[in-house]
């Protein structure tokens, strides 16, 4: 397939962001960038008659419900945008003949296991985020089995608010944090999904289904902050906290680090080790790009 024009839906997150950066690599491709005010997601007619105006050849969907905490008090809203609308871009992509390409998230899972997920292990989601990531996941295959939908995790960025951007913040601000210490799971630098949500979008051999991706390597969230605090030589001392001291609306996974492997075979990806997609992203926030 001749990849001429590509859309992506959710322009203002993190990875959207990361495609528009990404895009000046492509000159050869017509790029659209839209948000959520640019055009409403769930709507099948709206959606139907952009796409037959457009005629994207790929469609790439960075919109997302990412507030897991807000999740748990606005379930409605999370499955709107996380699983209805899903299910109506994989639909009209179904219709148009466009590639749909989708992220979802580590959230699906449970997350009591002690050895990495694979996409064929079994989902049992455990806070409304996750459902609605799920159901998202679910919506698109029946509408659309020609999908292919990435599962990520920990998504940090120069972009936005994040986890790397608040404790470099903190660290600033304060002589000590508390970080929790018994949640494992695989960061991921926006740049580095971009990247290879574009590899697979323009791939000669599109194959449907389920992966995963993140950086290499799994850590602790104390593990993170504390990379960080190295990486930026704050004098800020970090310590380890049980999840138990740090109470939240939403229950979060124990361990959700994924197997990598299927996406690795299937399209070659090659996996960037966590350190070294961190240090690239702290050096550009301090160059202030």
């Amino acid at each position: 397939m001749s990849i001429r024009k590509v859309l992506v839906t959710g322009a203002n997150g993190q990875v959207g962001k990361e495609l528009r950066k990404l895009s000046g690599n492509f000159p050869n491709l017509q790029f659209l960038f839209l948000s959520r005010e640019d055009l409403a997601i769930h709507h099948f007619d709206l959606v139907r008659n952009f796409f037959r105006s457009f005629q994207p050849d790929v469609c790439i969907n960075c919109a997302a419900y990412t507030a897991v905490d807000k999740a748990e008090s606005e379930k409605d809203l999370a499955f709107l945008v996380n699983a209805e609308s899903v299910g109506v871009l994989a639909a009209v992509s179904r219709e148009q003949g466009t590639r749909f390409l989708h992220i979802s998230t580590d959230y699906v899972f449970r997350g009591d296991g002690s050895k990495p997920y694979t996409e064929a292990d079994e989902t049992d989601p455990q806070n409304v985020y996750g459902a609605s990531k799920r159901d998202g996941e679910i919506q698109a295959m029946a509408q659309n089995p020609d999908s292919v939908i990435i599962r990520t995790s920990w998504v940090y960025s120069v972009f936005g608010k994040n986890f790397v951007k608040t404790m470099m913040k903190l660290m600033q601000e304060r002589d000590a944090l508390n970080v929790v210490g018994d949640q494992w799971g695989s960061p991921t630098h926006a740049r580095d999904l971009a990247a290879c949500l574009m590899h697979i979008a323009l791939s000669d051999a599109w194959t449907p289904g389920i992966y995963h991706y993140s950086n290499e390597g799994d850590i602790t969230w104390f593990q993170f902050a504390d990379a960080i605090r190295e990486m930026t030589q704050s004098s800020c001392k970090v310590s380890p906290i049980p999840t138990s001291d740090y109470p939240t609306p939403a229950k979060r996974p124990a361990y959700s680090v994924m197997s990598k492997e299927k996406i690795c075979r299937t399209y070659g990806i090659r996996l960037v080790p966590w350190r070294d997609s961190l240090g690239d992203c702290i050096h550009m926030l301090k160059a202030g790009e």
